[in-house]
């Protein structure tokens, strides 16, 4: 599958070129913009974790509650079994 990227251009301080060079041999990427990239898709996997667990506070903290028995993990198994099937 193609990919389609574009050029973005930031500035740094000297000191956080020197760094981002450094860091981007170090951590064997193949340039910096490898390491940037990699940086921001860090990010993006935090940020993502934090939504998801803010939803789930959001979920445990509405409606009404339903003890989790086994039948009740069998159901939300078979529940989420079938709609992964279906992609």
């Amino acid at each position: 599958m193609p990919r389609h990227t574009s050029t973005m251009s930031i500035s740094l301080p000297q000191n956080l070129k020197e760094y981002v060079k450094e860091r981007s041999m170090q951590a064997h990427y193949g340039t910096p913009s490898d390491y940037i990239r990699g940086l921001i898709r860090e990010d993006l996997k935090r940020h993502e974790q934090e939504r998801l667990e803010a939803e789930l506070l959001k979920g445990l903290r509405s409606g009404k509650r339903i003890p989790m028995t086994a039948k009740a993990w069998k159901r939300l198994r078979a529940q989420s079994a079938s709609r992964t099937c279906k992609v």
